[in-house]
């Protein structure tokens, strides 16, 4: 077996157990409340996730800053020293210039250790889209696959994630620039839910316009449910920005479709951290599953 790490972001949103159980390493990323910076560290040292969402639901404003090239350098170098060779797995890049900023390290990290190999996967997905990639390729990589055909699974399997989501609070996605003003005030008024999902490009699409919170929550598990590869035994992943009551409906909805068609996935349910909650808001809720 390749002698290798597997290296993703902490916008992955897996919990800390399981990225320690599957010996994933997991760089945190920056976000910033109140204008003090926290680390977003998977076991939340830094700030209690219930506790950020709260400050958010009070009216603070919460902000992100992505990887630059420096910690990227500093993150990766020990375990090249090693070495280790790295394969990388990060936020998408229609989301996010972390992609870019993880290619020119690599470059600079190559000059200076040239012997090694590192490969840099973008996930074109969030929250635990992207962690249901790096959960795979772990998989793969205690199965004793190579660093090479692992790299070469994640090409595959990235484009079959699928990845829908619901928002509870439509000023969150205004003040991040993904919904007008015009738009927020008059579907607020209406009571009107988009359903949005991460495109194949890795970008955010609003793809349909619910009246109510329930109905966007079946739309969300429908839409999540078509194609969908019905032999795909491992983890499917449900993420929540601290509604656990609402995404439990949501896993009973999705077991009972599983049921139907005999689909023997694990659904797990995953808490969505502060960069990717910083932008969706609290009562935020999405569905990762693999399509055929």
């Amino acid at each position: 077996m390749d002698n290798y790490v597997i290296i993703t972001d902490s916008t992955c949103d897996l919990s800390d157990s399981l990225a320690n159980e599957l010996d994933l390493h997991v760089q945190p990323l920056t976000f910033i409340i109140e204008d003090k910076e926290y680390k977003n560290y998977l076991d939340e040292r830094e700030m209690n996730l219930s506790d950020f969402y709260n400050q958010m639901r009070k009216g603070m404003t919460a902000k992100t800053a992505q990887l630059n090239i420096i910690d990227i350098e500093n993150y990766f170098r020990p375990y090249l020293e090693k070495g280790l060779d790295i394969l990388n797995i990060c936020f998408s890049s229609g989301l996010s210039g972390t992609y870019n900023a993880m290619n020119l390290a690599k470059d600079e990290l190559l000059e200076e250790f040239p012997d090694r190999k590192i490969i840099i996967i973008d996930s074109l997905n969030a929250s635990t889209g992207e962690g249901l990639l790096a959960y795979n390729a772990a998989l793969n990589k205690k199965n004793g696959m190579s660093l090479d055909d692992n790299a070469k699974c994640c090409l595959e399997l990235k484009n079959r994630i699928k990845s829908w989501f619901i928002v509870d609070d439509l000023d969150t996605l205004k003040r991040g620039g993904r919904l007008s003003g015009a738009t927020a005030f008059a579907a607020k008024l209406l009571n009107i839910k988009p359903v949005l999902k991460v495109n194949e490009t890795g970008h955010l699409e609003n793809v349909f316009k619910k009246r109510g919170r329930k109905a966007s929550i079946n739309q969300m598990v429908e839409s999540s449910m078509e194609n969908i590869d019905v032999d795909y035994k491992n983890y499917t992943f449900i993420s929540h920005a601290d509604c656990l009551d609402e995404a439990l409906i949501v896993k009973d909805k999705l077991q009972e479709k599983f049921n139907e068609l005999n689909i023997k996935s694990e659904i797990v349910i995953s808490k969505i951290g502060p960069v990717i909650g910083a932008h969706a808001g609290p009562g935020t809720i999405a569905i990762f599953t693999v399509g055929k």
